[in-house]
């Protein structure tokens, strides 16, 4: 399909036409032209009426099939927008809900998609029973009033019924959850902006050949895989992309995916260390608003820059160095910044950092475990280095080990028949 854009920047909105060029595209469209303007939001078309004239000029010129707005459009203006140009109108997120449906494959990816297009659509159907009350006859997509309510019933209906789907789905995948945590897995989510090469990173952790384009929101249904950090158990999860200014519609839609990011151990923070600074600045601020709205900031995160062999090291080691600034000036507590390629498989820092965070995690303490039999000491210290680490080993009449291990695990080793007791940790002191 053909499309005209319209891109308005101002000083509360720094939209980038690249940005919305690359959501065009991945929706699938041919740009004809985008129309730019620089000035705070007209209340009416969004856009000033003397670039609302040049626009009715190239949508008669250039015969579109949609007029696309970078800004969010209310829907007042949506409807302006629609009666002066007689062209569908539709602005940033419902071209994003748009790429979601295209991208989305599972069930729970769908349900997630109707649900934020229907709530997109509820105040734009109270906006058309609005202009009916007021003579307007605007109706919604052809119907008239009593069938434009009756679409809004409809509408809301659907709502409550997709989430208690999605409640569903996140029970289920709550029982998962903590079946993994008891057989001592560590969980590790992936986020990140969209196209920074997550998916890329997990089939490189995983050694797995998940589908990777380089395309925006690639990635809409949740994918789990494990691999093994030395000898530990370890679940990364892809989590959907964010992108910058992400409405709460979407947000809430989409909570049941983005929950893998709260219920994480470690959050992998990814970003494409390629880019020119100002870009990565800006994809990093919107990662962590993101974050902080979801709560999670308090987790261990570490940074990973992706795609260091598309850049100098000189170029990556002062961006690390204006990430940590950043850290640091915004309070935010950020375990490490490592700079990686996910593509040729260069992962040695992220492995170090990772070996560095996992024994520091709340569900880690300092055990001694008593084993009378010798003949069970061997498979015991296998187990425990699988879901912690072996500090000290004492042998005797009874064996003595001193290790790391994760409290969820403690009834698993107590069926080999051995005595467990909580010891003071050497550099916290606690028990």
């Amino acid at each position: 399909m053909r499309v005209v854009g319209v891109i308005r920047k101002s000083k509360r909105e720094r939209l980038r036409k690249e940005e919305f060029e690359d959501l065009l595209r991945s929706a699938g469209y041919e740009v004809l032209v985008i129309l730019e303007q620089n000035r705070e939001e007209h209340p009416k078309y969004n856009i000033g009426k003397g670039k609302l004239e040049e626009l009715k000029k190239l949508v008669k010129k250039f015969e579109p099939d949609k007029v696309m707005f970078a800004n969010r459009l209310s829907p007042s203006q949506s409807y302006n927008l629609w009666k002066e140009l007689k062209v569908e109108v539709i602005d940033r997120w419902q071209l994003v809900l748009e790429i979601f449906e295209r991208r989305a494959h599972s069930k729970e990816a769908k349900l997630q998609v109707e649900l934020a297009s229907l709530q997109y659509e509820v105040p734009r159907v109270k906006e058309a029973i609005r202009r009916i009350k007021l003579g307007d006859r605007a109706g919604f997509k052809g119907m008239g009033d009593y069938q434009t309510r009756h679409y809004l019933n409809h509408i809301r209906y659907r709502m409550g019924k997709i989430r208690k789907e999605l409640e569903k789905v996140k029970a289920d995948r709550e029982v998962k959850r903590k079946k993994r945590e008891e057989v001592g897995f560590i969980l590790i989510a992936l986020a990140g902006y969209t196209n920074a090469g997550k998916s890329t990173l997990l089939n490189a952790l995983a050694g797995e050949e998940v589908e990777t384009m380089d395309q925006m929101f690639t990635t809409l249904d949740t994918t789990t895989r494990r691999f093994k950090l030395g000898s530990k158990r370890v679940l990364v999860t892809d989590t959907v992309g964010f992108i910058d200014g992400l409405p709460p519609f979407i947000v809430e839609a989409f909570y049941s995916t983005l929950e893998e990011i709260v219920k994480a151990d470690i959050i992998l923070l990814v970003l494409d260390v390629s880019e020119p600074w100002k870009e990565i600045r800006r994809k990093f601020m919107a990662s962590l608003r993101i974050l902080r709205e979801l709560k999670t900031l308090d987790k261990p995160i570490i940074v990973v820059l992706n795609k260091r062999d598309l850049t100098g090291e000189d170029d990556v080691r002062d961006k690390e160095e204006m990430l940590k600034d950043i850290t640091e000036t915004h309070g935010i507590n950020v375990h490490s910044i490592v700079a990686i390629s996910a593509k040729l498989g260069d992962m040695n820092e992220l492995y170090r950092a990772l070996e560095e965070i996992v024994l520091m995690l709340p569900k880690y303490r300092t055990f001694e475990v008593v084993v009378k039999d010798p003949e069970k000491v061997p498979r015991l210290i296998s187990l425990i280095n699988a879901i912690g680490e072996v500090l000290d080993i004492e042998y005797g009449e009874e064996t003595r080990i001193k290790a790391y291990i994760q409290t969820g695990m403690v009834k698993e080793l107590t069926r080999f028949g051995v005595k467990l007791r909580r010891v003071p940790d050497e550099k916290t002191g606690i028990a």
